[in-house]
């Protein structure tokens, strides 16, 4: 059995981006990020004890296609930038570019992509593909509680926090305390944040709800949410007379919530996608699954560092190179 640390690298670079300086300039501020990002790949690695790197890039999602409105939120915004802010986001996306080459042809880690592929695909694909092993996700996106188990912890660089099934803990291995109501943090069950989610929608990526203003929990006269999902298994009365229910948006179209509820879950659930989509994940994995054996490892860590000034990374040269170094061993 072996250790591997699941990298969702986009994730992990902007956000380390958006905790730089804001009065440095953008070559700094891309240099902060690439350090902060390495940094913390380096500091999982050793705490965690792993055996192998997997990076998960993104590419342009096949939701986009299956659901026009996906993300369209980030392509309006990104194009409502100033020429200022813009010139900055080209070379944010130019340094992560110039990153994932270095990692994908200079080191013996695993890097994953394929344009149609994000990397909430991958990370789910190579758990999947890998059910005897442990995972560790490096992200803050809170999508991925839906894929905790026994074998599957994830990372959240910002919080410094380890989530589980079992709880969150923090760097010393000591249970959060919820500040407000003075008990351990705790993760809901995975089910119920899918099912949740399916239903209530995701305004970040611009999905919909399938049912606007349900509650969680019912009335006397109205099913709730926690009712439906308690009888998701037997499908009886609660299930059907929520998922049965119509209603009609502002362009006077009318939805049927068992409809809205399936689509969704196709666009969020990381076991649900199409048989298409999961065997480009399967093609996508067992191509990049292999040993590599890269040669002057070191020495291509030091001259990426000095391409962008990352003296620290670079007095630490050795330690990145022994994480690098290590291959994929199936």
């Amino acid at each position: 059995m072996k250790t591997f640390l699941l990298i969702d690298l986009a994730n992990l670079y902007f956000r380390a981006r958006h905790s730089a300086h804001r009065a440095a300039s953008s070559e700094e501020r891309v240099a902060f990020a690439i350090h902060v990002t390495l940094t913390s790949v380096n500091r999982c690695w050793r705490e965690q004890r792993a055996d192998h790197v997997i990076f998960c890039n993104e590419g342009r999602s096949w939701r986009k296609d299956y659901y026009p409105p996906y993300k369209r939120n980030r392509s309006q915004a990104r194009a409502a930038l100033s020429t200022k802010d813009a010139l900055e986001d080209q070379k944010f996306w130019e340094g992560l570019d110039a990153l994932k080459l270095f990692l994908d042809q200079h080191t013996n880690c695993t890097s994953l992509s394929h344009a149609e592929l994000e990397a909430d695909d991958l990370i789910a694909g190579w758990i999947r593909h890998h059910p005897a092993d442990q995972h560790i996700i490096i992200s803050t996106d809170s999508d991925f509680h839906q894929l905790l188990a026994e074998n599957v912890r994830q990372f959240n660089g910002v919080t410094d926090e380890l989530h589980t099934r079992n709880g969150i803990f923090d760097r010393r291995g000591k249970l959060v305390i919820d500040k407000k109501t003075k008990e351990p943090k705790v993760i809901p069950d995975p089910e119920w944040i899918l099912f949740l989610k399916c239903m209530r929608g995701d305004s970040t990526d611009n999905i919909f709800s399938a049912y606007p203003g349900v509650r969680i929990q019912g009335s006397r006269n109205r099913v709730g949410l926690q009712e439906a999902f308690a009888d998701r298994v037997n499908r009886g009365f609660a299930w059907n007379n929520l998922m049965l229910q119509r209603w009609v948006d502002h362009e006077g179209c009318e939805h049927r919530v068992i409809d809205d509820y399936n689509r969704n879950r196709i666009l969020v659930d990381l076991q649900a996608q199409p048989d298409v989509v999961k065997t480009k994940i399967a093609s996508t994995i067992s191509a990049a699954a292999h040993s590599k054996n890269c040669p002057m490892i070191g020495a291509h860590f030091l001259r990426f560092c000095g391409r962008f000034e990352l003296q620290k990374l670079s007095e630490h040269s050795q330690s990145f190179a022994e994480i690098f170094s290590r291959a994929y061993n199936d």
